[in-house]
């Protein structure tokens, strides 16, 4: 942080402090930027997510030094993923290559704060409680900055010559910054989910079947998160009922094996319900901004792929500012480079995602939607070993399997 007329001022400002926006300041930081990160939500506060980290993801962790964190917070090692297709089932294992040999779904009150620690230990400020209300721009319409208010209802506005919104699927920077939606889904899942022990799983257990999808994800303290989804249009549940019985409901379409294990189970919490929207492909960056994240790029959780995403392009983002300080001197180029290959990487999945959050396909079409997703993760993990984005700890440099198992 340095001050400019009296006034703080960095290289550059990240509104969003969970896995997209501290990954993006971890980056940053150890390449020596001065970096803010603020945040309206409080330090390690839950949040909702289906957990599962994919083989890009966990690579990124093992790479930046963070996945004996995640380890030693007793995240269970998923070493295999089994698919339901209908009457079908296939068990893939997990493969050790490239220092993965097994996958993990953290809760996200663990994975959260280890990312947002190591960004602030590389030296990124974080600021929490902070809520933005607007974008500063100078006079030719440029974004040049923040403000906002802190807990107490103090003023906050600082300056740096980019803003990076990292503030969730309904992005309030993309909204300020008029980031255009390039891609829009059609498709999306209402979805009920919760936490129980006693659960007997062997893995990553995904469920297709009746128009309807379910999963059994293990996590921290002995917990696994079940869900049951089906279409949004199709869900009209029925107000008498209890949130509980319509969940039973929809798992016992979607997996009554499933269904039937959790009999044996103890909840460990209240269920939780995501009413479901469509994806979307917004523009990723600006003059003076960018978009990392949900903030930027949101598909159907019905593949459990977000995580994976968000830490997949907080590592182009920061390449690519860190390439347009280092080697440009207009921000343009590599921001551009940096959606290009973001929506090379993305558009597979978000396609077959979104197909199968619409619940009209067979086995047979849903299998081979499953294959795609499959192929665009094999390209993802292909990109991050040839990226080398994980930039020196404290210098500038001068450049820049199948389902996920």
């Amino acid at each position: 942080m340095s001050v400019v007329n009296g006034e703080r001022s960095y290289d550059a400002i990240i509104v969003g402090a969970r896995p997209a926006g501290a990954a993006t300041a971890m980056l940053l930081a150890r390449a020596g930027l001065r970096v803010l990160v603020v945040d309206k939500a409080q330090h390690g506060a839950d949040t909702l997510s289906t957990h599962a980290l994919m083989r890009a993801g966990v690579l990124q962790l093992t790479r930046w030094g963070l996945l004996d964190q995640i380890v030693a917070a007793g995240t269970p090692p998923i070493r295999q993923a089994t698919f339901y297709v209908g009457s079908d089932r296939t068990t893939i294992p997990v493969k050790a290559a490239n220092g993965v040999d097994a996958l993990y779904a953290p809760r996200r009150t663990v994975l959260d704060p280890i990312i947002a620690d190591a960004a602030g230990a590389c030296g990124a400020e974080l600021r929490y409680g902070v809520t933005v209300k607007g974008l500063r721009r100078d006079s030719t319409g440029r974004v040049i900055g923040i403000t906002g208010q802190d807990h107490l209802g103090r003023p906050v506005s600082v300056r740096a010559p980019l803003t990076v919104g990292a503030d969730g699927m309904s992005s309030r920077v993309a909204h300020w910054a008029g980031a255009p939606t390039d891609h829009r889904g059609t498709a999306a899942s209402a979805i009920y989910y919760g936490y129980w022990t006693g659960i007997a799983t062997q893995g990553y257990e995904w469920y297709f079947r009746h128009g309807a999808g379910a999963g059994a994800i293990p996590t921290n303290d002995g917990q696994t998160c079940v869900y049951a989804a089906t279409a949004r249009g199709r869900h009209q549940p029925d107000q008498r009922q209890s949130p509980a019985n319509r969940f039973r409901q929809l798992l016992i379409a979607a997996a009554p094996e499933l269904a039937e294990r959790l009999a044996d189970g103890t909840p460990a919490g209240p269920l939780h319900h995501f009413g479901g929207r469509p994806g979307h492909l917004r523009r990723a960056a600006g003059p003076g901004w960018a978009l990392v994240g949900d903030a930027g790029y949101f598909k159907d959780p019905i593949t459990p792929h977000g995580i994976t995403d968000a830490l997949r392009d907080a590592e182009l983002l920061a390449r690519a500012i860190i390439d347009s300080l280092s080697v440009h001197s207009d921000q343009t180029v590599p921001l551009a480079g940096y959606q290009a290959t973001r929506d090379r990487l993305s558009l597979p999945l978000f396609t077959a995602t979104d197909a199968v959050a619409s619940y009209t396909w067979d086995s047979t079409q849903v299998n081979a939607l499953l294959r795609q997703n499959s192929a665009a993760m094999a390209a993802e993990v292909a990109a991050i070993l040839t990226g080398h984005a994980d930039a020196p700890q404290a210098s500038l440099p001068h450049q820049h399997r199948p389902a996920g198992v």
